[in-house]
């Protein structure tokens, strides 16, 4: 959802117009603009309780003294990273670079620093504090160490997934499931690199993990309980077992979210120009009956009958 887009105001007002939005939404704060006639496109999206901010434009630094700690009670974590550039992030007095590849965290009752020069934008979910049940000590100690985390990459890629289709999934049903993900993503990273040395098998968060590594991996062909196995390193009898335990077949679960997303896509204006068969191999099934055949299981129609019911409707 649009919150400001500056370019639609005079450049007089521009910069006055950020201010006050980024101080609505973020706390109290100080914010510099490279340039004068700012341009500054800022969207918003809530899942639950989890909002997700994109900020594009010129240059701009945001900073939060522990001064104005003082003065504003919010406790929130944010998760950063960059969709377009690169920028800096100060935490605690640890200065970071940032870009495509980076995740970063902070606690704003630490203050920080952040921006970019140029152009720029940045891609951040913020959330209260005690959401993620964690001693404020253990995540202060976990910040520096995000980039050393294994489980840092699903956290990545789950949020950028999110944003790629923010409009549609904040407003669906999904959406407090989707932030329950989010959340004990951010907590298996935390507890990664803060948590006691244990045997993996042992490890709560495990099937969170393998469960976001298989939605992330959907569209693979090679998705194979050996490869998901291999992946969070325990054999495949573990892998089961921990599935089991969850009462959850990791094969259905697999094929019922390949099913549900070339579901959505034959419904989609945005295929309509595509075979079947192309949607289906875009969503790993590389046997065109067996594809059919799942396909009808699921939705009681044949995927042609599928689209076509869509196109009439």
């Amino acid at each position: 959802m649009l919150v400001l887009d500056t370019e639609t105001l005079p450049v007089a007002r521009r910069i006055e117009a950020f201010q006050a939005v980024a101080a609505t939404e973020s706390g109290l704060c100080t914010i510099e603009h490279e340039r004068p006639d700012t341009r500054i496109r800022l969207e918003r999206w809530n899942f639950g309780p989890l909002t997700m901010f994109s900020t594009r434009g010129s240059g701009i630094r945001v900073g939060r003294t522990l001064r104005q700690v003082r003065r504003d009670s919010v406790n929130t974590i944010s998760i950063t990273t960059q969709s377009h550039g690169e920028a800096f992030s100060v935490w605690d007095g640890t200065p970071r670079g940032i870009d495509l590849t980076s995740l970063v965290m902070s606690q704003k009752t630490a203050g920080y620093d952040y921006g970019w020069s140029g152009s720029g934008q940045s891609l951040a979910v913020m959330v209260d504090a005690d959401r993620l049940a964690l001693p404020d000590h253990q995540v202060r100690a976990a910040i520096p160490l995000i980039a050393t985390s294994a489980a840092a990459p699903l956290l990545l890629h789950h949020v950028r997934a999110l944003h790629h289709d923010a409009d549609r999934l904040s407003a669906g049903p999904a959406a407090d499931a989707l932030a329950t993900a989010t959340l004990e993503l951010a907590r298996a990273v935390i507890l990664s690199v803060t948590a006691p040395p244990r045997h993996v098998e042992d490890d709560p968060t495990l099937l969170t993990q393998i469960l976001s590594y298989a939605r992330l991996h959907l569209t693979d062909p090679d998705l194979t309980p050996q490869r998901i196995a291999q992946a969070h390193h325990v054999s495949v009898r573990t892998l089961y077992r921990l599935c089991g335990e969850a009462e959850v077949s990791l094969e259905q679960w697999i094929i019922e979210h390949r099913l549900e997303g070339a579901r959505r896509d034959l419904a989609s204006p945005r295929h309509a120009r595509r075979t079947i068969e192309a949607v289906a191999r875009s969503w790993g099934f590389t046997d065109p009956a067996h594809f059919s055949r799942r396909f009808r299981q699921a939705h009681g129609l044949t995927p042609r009958a599928w689209r076509h019911q869509h196109r009439t409707s």
